[in-house]
């Protein structure tokens, strides 16, 4: 594994820092403050982003992305992440990786559309009644003739209100295991609008305010049987052969909030002065300082071996899993501290302190919570000794 980053891994770092920072910082507050993202200014953005380079840069070459390896791809994630949520995530888009999944036909018509920016995807895993645990969904599908019917509720689906079609898991059968019977998940393309298909809005979120999330109603919802994802009760296997990297791109997208406020925090030590002398000279704030920084640096290490590991083939679902619990713990101890280091002007809105602060709170939610990533590593340590 090598330390130091390529000429080209350099330019996309440089080249996405500055259209963060020159694009997206700017439009912050606004999006803080209302909450709301305007369409024209999406598609503004949009437009630059694909100028510059960066939009759908995860996707492979061979359908129009950038063809990035894994560790390039989270170099780009972490200099994105450093902006609010809703801006990088809807105007420098990176449709999921479960579109390759699709026939040609569907290819066609959804994973070329959202590389281009003509469409948006959502995807529908998490039901009311059923967060981390997927085998207890409810929302059901049911063939009929040569049909699918839907029924069922998913709720905190992201940026559902703009997607032109949603990514839907649903229980499709029953099957009998050795810990008795199993749900079997089949994933399905519904396009907004068909008849039975209601999207409503969702719940207020402290965290990445622009950045919704809906709930997605289906009621007698039938769809041809051209709509299914990969093949039928093999729901699973879809999403862990195209989802498999995605707590990564968690983890980075922390790193460079992380990063943000740390540097915040370093220049404040510096410059404010307090009893005659920079605050940083104290000991209570440069061990901080100090802290915040090695925290930082593991976290970064965890990520990228766990990505030159991916790409070597070799990855574990602990790798990942370890690099996504540090990375969001390590963001929501740098954040807390920054605030602190900065006192009270931390937590206004002058500054993107309180936003990184609010943020990092759901980081250690979704993608699978904190506690789920210590089961998958913890796991994996107990089955060497058939545990």
């Amino acid at each position: 594994m090598q330390f130091g980053l390529t000429e080209e891994q350099r330019m996309i770092v440089e080249t996405t820092r500055s259209f963060v920072e020159n694009e997206l910082y700017p439009h912050e507050q606004e999006v803080e403050r209302t909450g709301h993202l305007r369409m024209d200014l999406i598609r503004d953005l949009q437009a630059r982003a694909m100028a510059a380079g960066l939009y759908a840069a995860n996707m492979p070459a061979e359908v129009g992305g950038a063809g990035l390896d894994t560790l390039s791809w989270l170099l780009y994630e972490k200099e994105l992440g450093k902006a609010n949520y809703a801006l990088h995530w809807t105007c420098v888009a990176r449709p999921s990786n479960i579109l390759l999944a699709g026939t040609e036909e569907q290819r066609q018509k959804y994973l070329f559309p959202c590389i281009r920016g003509e469409k948006w995807d959502c995807l529908a895993m998490t039901e009311p009644g059923a967060g981390s645990d997927l085998r207890g969904m409810t929302a059901s599908a049911r063939q009929d003739g040569g049909d699918w019917v839907l029924n069922g509720t998913k709720h905190f689906i992201s940026h559902a209100d703009i997607a032109d079609f949603a990514i839907v898991f649903m229980a499709s059968g029953e099957e009998e295991t050795a810990r008795g019977r199993k749900k079997l998940i089949t994933a399905f393309f519904v396009d907004k609008g068909m008849p039975g298909f209601t999207v409503r809005e969702g719940y207020r979120n402290v965290s990445h305010r622009g950045y919704t999330n809906a709930i997605l109603e289906f009621d007698n919802c039938r769809i041809p049987q051209r709509q299914v994802l990969g093949e039928i009760h093999k729901g699973f296997e879809v999403a862990n052969t195209w989802l498999g990297a995605t707590r990564l791109q968690v983890a980075a997208t922390c790193l460079g909030r992380a990063e943000r406020a740390l540097g915040h925090a370093v220049q404040y030590a510096a410059e404010r002065r307090q009893f005659g002398q920079q605050i940083g000279k104290f000991q209570g704030i440069s061990f901080k300082l100090a802290d915040m920084a090695m925290e930082l640096k593991a976290a970064e290490l965890l990520t990228w071996e766990a990505a030159w590991k991916f790409d070597q083939g070799t990855v574990t679902e602990a790798d990942m899993s370890m690099a996504k619990l540090k990375a969001t713990e390590v963001l929501a101890m740098i954040a807390d501290e920054a605030i602190q280091i900065h006192g009270g002007m931390g937590l206004m809105d002058d500054l993107p302190l309180e936003r990184i602060w609010r943020d990092a709170r759901v980081e250690r939610i979704w993608e699978g919570t904190s506690e789920i990533q210590r089961h998958i590593i913890s796991r994996q340590m107990l089955r060497a000794y058939g545990a």
